[in-house]
Formats: structure tokens, C-alpha cells, sequence
């Protein structure tokens, strides 16, 4: 991204989301056909031995593009195909080489934010998602401003109250993401929580 762009944009703009995953993909198709796969499946990465990993992300979701808050899901599935193209390539580089398409992971939207960690893939490309449309350092910054500005001094925010519903609609407008997936990521890196407080985002 700061080739193109000269730094880091955010939020990360969609366009430069398909460009990395042409740059580290054999191909992308934006408008593939995924209903062999069942219902609710909205991206895939098709690995080859020896090969880049092909991307396939479902018609309907590619069709999102500039469609406003809609398109959140298009950036979901792009980023967490992506996720897939850099982590899991390794995995399949050893593999002796075949034209046939080795097993690959199918990415449904019901599970492509909360995915078990026992589905270790899927869980690795969702956080792989998560950081790249929203940087921890970036997330830090934000969270840290708005909490400041509402006179709390604390790393957290209990999840069940509007604060907490503040916070997500404050991440979601900053970093064009869906407010699920901002409410996942701040909960993965612990702004939100059970409790009432958490150490200060202020100590040094």
C-alpha cells in the first residue's frame, strides 16, 4: 500500500485490497460462481502445488463494490482471502506438484469474523482480517482519543453498555468496516470485557 498510495491510508482503501491480493495471487476473480460450495460461502482460495493460490470471491459479495456501508462485507472476504494467500501458501509449497486443485478453504460468512480456534485456518485468516483493516497501533490511538474525551481513564469498556456501543460505531465509521467486525476486533485485543475497568490506557 504505500507504494501505491505513499503510506498508509485509512481507511485502507478497497481498491488497494484487491491489488495486494493480484500482486500475491496467481489471479482474483471478483464475480465467481460459489454455489457448488452450498449456501453462504463467500470467498475461497484455491491452492496448487507449486502455484500462487488462485482467489474467488462470490458474485453477489464482488457486486458490493462502492455500495456504501454494504460494501463492509466485499472488505471483510477480500482481507480475510488475503489472509489465506500469505499464511497458508507455505503450507502447500512441499506438496508434489499436480494440476488438480488441492483441498482449500471454503469461507462462509457466518463464520469468516468467529471462527473456532480449532478451525486454525479460518481463526488465522479472520485475525489476519482484522489486523490489516484495523492496525493495532491505529485502533490504539482511536480508542485511547475516545475513551479520553469522555473523561475514562481505562484500557476497557464493559461490552453490554453504550459506551461499548460508542466505541464500535467509532471504529466501524473510522476504518469502513461492519460494526461486527469492529465489536470482533476490539474484543479480540481486550477493549472490551465483562468487568467494569481495566488498567489504565494512560500509565506509563
Amino acid at each position: 500500500m504505500e507504494e501505491r498510495y505513499g503510506g498508509i491510508r485509512l481507511p485502507v482503501p478497497t481498491d488497494a485490497l484487491t491489488k495486494l491480493i493480484e500482486r500475491d495471487a496467481d489471479d482474483l476473480d471478483l464475480y465467481a460462481d460459489l454455489s457448488a460450495h452450498g449456501r453462504g460461502v463467500d470467498g475461497t482460495t484455491q491452492f496448487r502445488a507449486g502455484s500462487k493460490p488462485r482467489v474467488r470471491v462470490a458474485g453477489e459479495i464482488g457486486a458490493l463494490l462502492g455500495q456504501g456501508r454494504r460494501e463492509h462485507r466485499l472488505r471483510t472476504t477480500l482481507s480475510h482471502e488475503y489472509g489465506h494467500v500469505m499464511l497458508h501458501r507455505v503450507l502447500y509449497d512441499g506438496k508434489v506438484a499436480s494440476p488438480e486443485l488441492l483441498d482449500y478453504p471454503v469461507c462462509k460468512r457466518d463464520t469468516m469474523l468467529r471462527a473456532s480456534g480449532v478451525d486454525w485456518m479460518e481463526w488465522q485468516a479472520g485475525y489476519s482480517c482484522g489486523a490489516l483493516l484495523v492496525p493495532i497501533s491505529h485502533l490504539r490511538k482511536l480508542v485511547s482519543e475516545h475513551l479520553e474525551k469522555r473523561g475514562v481513564h481505562t484500557a476497557s469498556v464493559r461490552r453490554d453498555t453504550p459506551r461499548a456501543g460508542e466505541l464500535i460505531y467509532e471504529v466501524s465509521k473510522t476504518f469502513f468496516v461492519s460494526p461486527e467486525a469492529a465489536k470482533v476486533r476490539l474484543d479480540k485485543l481486550g477493549f472490551l470485557t465483562d468487568h467494569e475497568a481495566g488498567p489504565s490506557l494512560f500509565d506509563a
